[in-house]
């Protein structure tokens, strides 16, 4: 085909951007313009002759090969997207307009590269659904997940890890962590890149190109078919609480400065969530517990109280409360202040504690009275030996601020079902028990 001026036409047309091709009825290309290299990957001389269908997507084929039959029945399609595998393995996205040649018997198509709108629009989207998670985050473990599936949308992210930092115990904790040869991030590459991320509150990438100068690091990026990392940090108005990790394939795609800025968008939207999640467990921990001890105040103890008695009316369990007493503590606020006083209270919250299983609950209902609820307990023995225990514990010296204080509790027990079925009957049983205990104190020891 030749124009006016005698030039072949061909030549024009591998002048443009977009692909120009010929299918003949068999699906077969009979010719491709000169971009199809630039697009595909693959020059035009290893095409012609090639069945079009085995470059599609696998997932698209089938979608592809209904287009094409309604294309050939007479039918145009403009506007036809669908995925392309290229030489090297890539996925590009391709928009085609395509019609039949009825007198050529070829399906005449042009194709237009989409790949770098379509990831645009996909980080766009991913992005959005980034922010719309982490502003209704309920659970932090859930996000995580949610933020893992949502990045490796756009960016190759199996491996990903989030780490946060407690300044209190300088401890470093991996909340979520998936990596299928890394067990121990504490002790991987991925711990070390999150603990220099944590110190500097700068981003790293780290790739086969530009290795990150730090003992350690150069041997996990020993050729160029190693594994790329991405540290980003999770800044907050308080300083840098965590790091966000990804990690490629080996020999996978790499890493970009791009990435780096899009994830550290994400980071930002992640430690606004972690700060939101962490304030609320704060007020919630303050709003059911006691500030000086720590322990469960009357409050959350009456909602234990309240399942432990469901439980047990359920099962047709036992259980017991324990109503602690500590005889004569106005006297150590009086002689030594209440600074001591206090330090008493938290030394008795502690050694109750050690008294106890972990299903039970130590609670500090007010002043020197302490609360224990024991769920599931065999006999009513069980709750003698534990306040025997409580006895002896308590009983023992207490060195604080220079001062050897001894203190005693007075204990009043009650029992689930012989002293009673509801809430009121078992502290009002338990306070009773507990006062006649400490009459009886009193007239052992008159001091």
């Amino acid at each position: 085909m030749t124009s006016k001026n005698s030039a072949p036409l061909a030549s024009y047309i591998d002048l443009l951007l977009d692909v120009v091709c010929a299918v003949d009825s068999q699906g077969r290309f009979v010719f491709v313009s000169a971009s199809c290299e630039q697009v595909f990957g693959y020059t035009p001389d290893e095409l012609i002759g090639q069945p079009m269908i085995e470059m599609v997507h696998p997932a698209d084929r089938q979608r592809t090969l209904d287009a094409a039959r309604k294309i050939m029945s007479g039918q145009p399609n403009p506007n036809f997207e669908n995925r392309y595998l290229r030489k090297d393995g890539q996925v590009v996205h391709i928009l085609w307009s395509a019609r039949w040649s009825e007198v050529d018997q070829l399906r005449i198509a042009v194709a237009r590269d989409i790949t770098e709108r379509k990831q645009a629009e996909s980080r766009q989207a991913a992005l959005y659904a980034i922010s719309e998670a982490a502003h209704a985050a309920e659970d932090l473990l859930a996000l995580f997940k949610r933020i893992h599936q949502l990045i490796g949308e756009w960016l190759p992210a199996l491996n990903f890890s989030v780490a946060l930092y407690d300044e209190h115990c300088a401890q470093l904790d991996f909340p979520y962590h998936v990596d299928e040869h890394e067990r121990e991030p504490e002790l991987s590459v991925t711990g070390r890149l999150c603990a220099e991320v944590i110190r500097s509150g700068q981003p790293v990438l780290l790739t086969p190109d530009q290795p990150f100068s730090l003992p350690g690091f150069p041997g996990a990026i020993s050729d160029q078919d190693s594994p790329c990392w991405l540290g980003v940090p999770l800044n907050s108005q308080k300083g840098t609480i965590g790091a966000l990790i990804v990690k490629s394939m080996p020999g996978g795609e790499r890493y970009t400065e791009r990435d780096k800025e899009l994830l550290q968008y994400v980071c930002a939207q992640v430690a606004a969530a972690i700060e939101r999640k962490q304030l609320h467990h704060r007020l919630q921990f303050m709003a059911q517990h006691d500030y000086l001890t720590r322990l469960p105040n009357r409050e959350l103890l009456r909602e234990r109280l309240a399942k432990a008695l469901s439980k047990a009316q359920l099962d047709s369990s036992r259980m017991a409360l324990l109503y602690v007493d500590l005889d004569h503590f106005k006297q150590v606020n009086d002689t030594y202040g209440h600074g001591v006083g206090d330090m008493l209270l938290q030394a008795v919250a502690n050694r109750l504690q050690g008294c106890v299983r972990e299903t039970d609950t130590v609670a500090r209902i007010g002043g020197d009275e302490f609360v224990v609820l024991l769920d599931s307990i065999q006999a009513a023995e069980d709750a003698s030996r534990v306040a025997s225990k409580i006895r002896q514990v308590l009983g023992q010296p207490m060195r604080l601020d220079s001062h050897s204080l001894n203190i005693l509790p007075s204990i009043g027990i009650a029992l689930y079902p012989e002293h009673g079925r509801e809430e009121h009957q078992l502290f009002k049983h338990a306070d009773e028990a507990m006062y006649a205990a400490k009459r009886l104190s009193d007239r052992l020891d008159p001091a």
